[in-house]
């Protein structure tokens, strides 16, 4: 009995040595879903978390060395999924599988309270290292994981960028603090290195040249990560970005593609790794069926959602478009709409609309509440302020400080015009500023209707912080319908903003 049981044992040790040995790691990752989860999302052009899903499972069914990865901003986004706060992903997402996910920017949309009531009740965990309670310094979220998948051992640490403060609305974050993400980094390569054949970065950090830190100053900043899941810039890269020896991989946004890292492992060493990204057809090549349990709660999830959201609340005469790179870098028609509904609403001087609060396009003819709230998903407030005519002036520079990169903070604007010169210096571009007509009088006092995101510093806005309250309204999907119902759309065309010397523009996708 002795002698069998003996044998068994080294028959065991043998398996699992060649385990050990040669295995591959298969890391598919997702970001920036912005709760796009079904295939028609996105005008069709999303693959859907059910198709996902199915083609995940099917693969760790074959392979147990396999985890799905998300690098956030996944719990806000579309009306279905924001009217519960973020709620109604939660069974969504715990039975697609998914084993990790780091907080983006958006996800604290509804307040860090709510974010945290959303992780209890996810069953895998969210991570986030540099996340920390400005009370008492500790974490709020569960800094890594360590993954035991086939013989290989997977540490995963999260990071959120620190443009959260102002990339949410900053009341949603006064209770935390966001630490220098390339020195959180290196804690958690000292800390997990040691016990790791595979260490992964999860983060939603971006490459955006705007951005301070990216995921690829991380990258040249530090030595011993493998490979960095990354999120927030919205760019798709097909075969990942390798710097030193990490490699960094992003899938775009919205759900168009399903990302997937392959790493070989050989006696604890890495000895190769790849990215690709998977479009709809080749999802449904690894599983031509949809995750079942998934469509079932969805039709839940929408006929929840489907009374409200179909309400027709205004009539809209053309198409308006949000695309990204137009609205981040452009004057935009939607953006001007916006923009004039505001001062209208708040009968100021001035109004102002930033192109990254733009979420999607005005359709043609009946406008339905669940395109209002599409375009405006951030459940922003209208805010009138006092504003100094030089305040004005360092407004409109910050807008255009960045440009050609794209920028969230990009300003359309209503009751007045200006010009800038992008081959000049950050905050030396802006010319010609002229309000109802007239030139611009730095001492003078102007009202202005914004954001309470951006009276909060969002989008880096700090000298708006602080400036004197006058009137408060309702939120931006409610002033936009009655916008359209009682002014229409004239006066929309662009002209309001004069690009005085064309550059280069960056290859943004």
């Amino acid at each position: 009995m002795f002698k069998k049981f003996f044998g068994v044992l080294i028959a065991l040790m043998i398996f699992n040595s060649a385990i050990c040995a040669a295995a591959e790691l298969v890391i598919f990752h997702t970001n920036d879903m912005h709760s796009r989860i079904q295939d028609t999302d996105d005008r069709g052009a999303s693959a859907g978390l059910a198709e996902m899903a199915a083609a995940v499972k099917t693969v760790k069914a074959k392979n147990p060395a396999t985890l799905w990865l998300d690098a956030g901003d996944t719990f806000h986004g579309m009306p279905i999924i924001t009217i519960s706060k973020g709620e109604s992903l939660v069974p969504l997402l715990n039975t697609a599988g998914v084993d990790a996910m780091t907080a983006g920017n958006h996800d604290f949309n509804y307040g860090s309270a709510q974010l945290e009531r959303l992780a209890k009740q996810l069953k895998f965990p969210l991570l986030d290292a540099n996340v920390v309670r400005k009370s008492n310094g500790k974490t709020v979220f569960k800094p890594y994981k360590i993954f035991k998948v086939n013989g290989i051992k997977v540490g995963v640490f999260g990071l959120s960028t620190p443009e959260t403060a102002y990339k949410t609305n900053p009341k949603n974050v006064t209770d935390v603090e966001f630490l220098n993400p390339v020195d959180v980094s290196k804690e958690m390569i000292k800390k997990l290195r040691p016990k790791c054949d595979v260490l992964i970065a999860l983060m939603h950090m971006g490459v955006d040249a705007s951005s301070e830190f990216t995921s690829e100053r991380i990258a040249r900043e530090t030595d011993g990560i493998d490979l960095i899941v990354d999120g927030h810039s919205h760019t798709a890269l097909p075969e990942g970005i390798r710097i030193k020896d990490t490699l960094i991989v992003q899938t775009g946004y919205y759900e168009h593609f399903l990302g997937k890292a392959t790493i070989d492992v050989e006696n604890h060493k890495i000895v190769s790794k790849k990215a690709e990204l998977l479009d709809a057809d080749e999802i449904k090549a690894i599983c031509p069926k949809p995750d079942k349990q998934i469509l079932d709660e969805l039709k839940d999830v929408n006929a929840k959602a489907e009374k409200m959201l179909n309400e027709v609340v205004a009539h809209s005469d053309k198409h308006l478009s949000s695309e990204r790179l137009l609205v981040r870098r452009n004057e935009s028609e939607l953006g001007n709409l916006a923009a004039d509904a505001f001062r209208w609403t708040a009968k100021s001087d001035i109004a102002i609309c930033n192109g990254g609060g733009l979420r999607a396009d005005l359709p043609a003819g009946d406008v339905r509440r669940r395109d209002t709230m599409a375009i405006f998903p951030f459940g922003n407030t209208l805010r009138v302020a006092e504003i100094k005519g030089s305040t004005v002036r360092e407004m409109l520079e910050h807008s255009v400080e960045f440009y050609p990169a794209s920028f969230g903070g990009f300003l359309d604007v209503s009751g007045l015009t200006f010009s800038y010169d992008p081959s000049k210096p950050g905050k030396h571009r802006v010319q010609d500023i002229f309000i109802d007509g007239q030139p611009l009088d730095e001492n003078k006092t102007y009202t202005i209707a914004l954001a309470d995101f951006q009276t909060a510093g969002g989008d880096d806005y700090t000298m708006l912080k602080g400036l004197k309250i006058v009137g408060e309204y309702g939120t931006f999907d409610e002033i936009l319908a009655d916008y359209l119902n009682q002014v229409g759309m004239s006066g929309i065309e662009v002209g309001r903003i004069k690009r005085l010397v064309e550059v280069p523009i960056p290859d943004e996708k």
